[in-house]
């Protein structure tokens, strides 16, 4: 459901009262969910977003799974997620629950968003540190993972202009863009013979906590589902 700003608390409260078990949250919402909530769980207050909720008992329980999610999907694909320094485009509510998982890890993290001040905001709530947009490039050497949290290069959206060519050999890039599934970024990557990680995966995997919540039902991510919901 494409929702206003202006109209998502009144939507939410509506489906609640509608019957629903819950909601999925993305951009741009994950801040006003977690205002929203009546409860919010450990991972939500560590990154202050959240993603899912729950209707429970006339209660609306906030919970974030996104950074699970992209966990999941980095292991998914062969990938250690404390393996080296990660350096995150973006500084939304994807960039504050990918940074608090991968901080959890044990990971060196920077932030880094077109406007500094809130790249600096996440490096203190979270933790971490940030760069300015323009070093994004300058800097890409020191780290091990990079990831994408921005819109850029979603369908309808600008283009992430990001040249790898400074790139570790076992830099992994990562987007949680998943529409289209190959973005841009993931394009150069492999024709750099860089790995990449597309974000469906993480679309899928951060699905499950919630769905167990609403339903009772763990469901489990294997490649039907994946070709199913790809398809």
């Amino acid at each position: 459901m494409a929702v206003q700003p202006a109209d998502f608390e009144a939507v939410v409260r509506g489906l609640a009262a509608a019957g629903f078990a819950g909601v999925n949250v993305t951009i741009p919402h994950k801040e006003a969910a977690f205002a929203l909530a009546d409860e919010r769980d450990a991972a939500v207050k560590s990154c202050g977003a959240v993603n899912t909720l729950v209707f429970r008992d006339g209660r609306i329980l906030g919970r974030n799974t996104d950074g699970y999610g992209f966990v999941a999907n980095l292991r998914a694909h062969g990938v250690d997620p404390a393996a080296g320094p990660a350096l995150i485009l973006g500084a939304g509510g994807a960039a504050r629950s990918i940074g608090a998982s991968l901080l959890a890890e044990g990971v060196e993290v920077a932030f880094c968003n077109r406007t500094k001040l809130r790249a600096e905001i996440l490096a203190v709530t979270v933790g971490g540190t940030a760069l300015a947009w323009e070093e994004r490039e300058l800097f890409l050497g020191n780290f091990s993972l990079l990831v994408n949290t921005t819109s850029l290069g979603m369908a309808g959206q600008p283009a992430l202009e990001m040249d790898l060519a400074r790139a570790r050999a076992e830099l992994v890039v990562a987007d949680i863009v998943y529409v289209p599934l190959e973005t841009a970024l993931l394009a150069e990557a492999r024709a750099r013979n860089l790995r990449a990680v597309e974000g469906l995966g993480m679309l899928l995997h951060q699905a499950v906590p919630g769905f167990a919540a609403w339903f009772g039902v763990t469901p489990e991510v294997d490649a039907a589902l994946y070709e199913a919901v790809a398809g």
